[in-house]
């Protein structure tokens, strides 16, 4: 009980009263003014950022432990130094009239405020830091890597990743914090999957994103496509196909709710069950119409209970759902380096030599460089033009390989269009079938959603059919669907 006496609590001050105690004292004021300037640099924030809480919750609480500490380390040292009289020294005294103390109180005051400056710059710059492509992409370099590249490559590269990644409320304010301290922890303790899945479960829905830019009653119409391929065969023959995208628009007021995006139609509800976590197979779809009309298509070998499964609303991101971060399937990449003369189509057999140096499998990037060249080397020795090549594919494989993360075409399927993966065809595959005998639009319909106009090559290019022209397969008649055999490498 002594302690709490007042002659107890004197001696407590006693030890307390200590230049290095003082600057614990100024530590703690320096934390809770960062954690009171960040609280409300995030509350007023359009968006809420993870890191910043982060920041917020854990680092300034952590400073203000670090000055407590000094606190303590000085009372210690005081203890110490001083032996039992330490608690009846008498209390720090200035005498302005000694330079010694004079200069020891303003180095004191002097880097008392400085530190207080440099907290509120730091935090501030900080908080600008962590919503910077550079933290996001960079910080956790080889987490992001792929996802960074991917992305300063896309059409959103201008897009900061917390506008779609993170959103405003207090739901997604959690969200985002507790989201933010496990990506913290994951990283540090080499916790993350390699790849990343996706889709993403906590993404924020489309019209919390998307729409905050693109307008999705806007009558788009019609768009013209050409798409420049190159067969895998000994001359690299081109096959061009051109067409009109019937992309329409979801809006009566500005145009016929047609085509493509009839899907995003106000008056169109259309719902959907995914049996796999990717959200590839589709078997069972819900159309409600304008009218109130419900119709329900299933799958065949699909009869289980939809009470057993989450129904989804559909939405942008179920077709553009790589808008940000979209690896290139090799094909692809091939066919438009082609196309623009990085890789010399007179090159014999250069498709398929690029597409196999591509896909094999590769340890590191170092690796893939180092065997790309070599293989080019072996197929075109001495020929200049196979040393272009080399560059054009090692850029290719820089762009959309990332072996450490395991990140490829591969593990990200791409739902816009139907070649490579399902894409449309999770619902349009003329397999869907309702109570009245009624199908979804059949796969083979390909006029449904866009007209070819002309495709092939040399002379057959010159004929320009407005009215459209029935899908000729380079390789002949096909009926199945197309990433029965495509899957990125033809």
């Amino acid at each position: 009980m002594s302690d709490m006496q007042p002659g107890g609590r004197q001696r407590f001050v006693g030890l307390f009263r200590n230049w290095t105690s003082l600057a614990g004292v100024v530590m703690i004021l320096g934390s809770f003014f960062a954690f009171v300037l960040l609280f409300i640099i995030d509350l007023l924030a359009h968006s809420s950022n993870p890191y910043v809480g982060i920041l917020t919750y854990l680092v300034a609480p952590a400073f203000t432990g670090l000055g407590v500490a000094i606190i303590v380390a000085g009372i210690v040292w005081r203890r110490f130094r001083h032996g039992p009289s330490a608690e009846r020294l008498p209390a720090i005294q200035i005498d302005l009239g000694r330079a010694r103390d004079r200069r020891m109180l303003a180095f004191f005051l002097g880097a008392s405020a400085v530190f207080m400056v440099a907290t509120a710059v730091l935090s501030y710059q900080t908080y600008h830091f962590t919503e910077s492509v550079v933290f996001c992409g960079q910080a956790c370099h080889v987490v992001m890597e792929p996802e960074r590249v991917t992305y300063m490559r896309g059409s959103h590269a201008r897009v900061a990743c917390v506008e779609c990644h993170i959103g405003p409320g207090a739901d997604w304010y959690v969200k985002s914090k507790l989201s933010g301290m496990y990506q913290v922890y994951a990283t540090a303790m080499d916790k993350f999957p390699r790849p990343i899945p996706t889709p993403i479960e906590n993404l924020r829905p489309a019209k919390d994103t998307c729409e905050q830019c693109h307008w999705p009653a806007r009558f788009v119409g019609n768009l013209d496509r050409t798409y420049e391929y190159f067969l895998a065969d000994e001359t690299n023959t081109p096959y061009t196909v051109r067409m009109t995208m019937h992309v329409g628009g979801s809006d009566p007021a500005h145009g016929p709710v047609t085509g493509i995006h009839w899907h995003v139609n106000p008056g169109n509800r259309v719902e959907y069950i995914a049996t796999d976590e990717t959200r590839q197979v589709i078997p069972w779809v819900r159309m409600t119409g304008p009218d109130g009309k419900v119709t329900e298509f299933r799958s065949p070998d699909f009869t289980d209970d939809i009470g057993d499964y989450e129904i989804r609303t559909m939405d942008c991101m179920d077709c553009h759902n790589r808008p940000a971060h979209r690896y290139e399937a090799p094909s692809d990449a091939v066919n438009s380096a082609i196309a623009l003369g990085r890789i010399d189509r007179a090159l014999p057999n250069v498709k398929a030599k690029a597409i196999e140096v591509l896909t094999a499998e590769y340890a590191s990037v170092a690796e893939a460089m180092e065997k790309i060249g070599a293989g080019l080397a072996e197929a075109y020795p001495n020929d200049p033009r196979g040393s272009g090549a080399t560059e054009a594919l090692r850029t290719i494989y820089r762009n959309n390989f990332f072996p450490e993360m395991k990140a490829t075409w591969k593990v990200y399927p791409d739902n816009i269009g139907h070649r490579d993966w399902p894409g449309c065809f999770r619902c349009h595959d003329g397999k869907h079938v309702a109570a009245d005998g009624k199908t979804t639009i059949k796969a083979n319909d390909c006029n449904a959603c866009h007209t070819i106009l002309t495709q092939g090559s040399g002379d057959a290019l010159k004929m320009l059919t407005p009215e459209g022209q029935e899908f000729k397969h380079p390789g002949g008649d096909y009926e199945g669907l197309c990433n029965d055999c495509h899957d990125g490498t033809m």
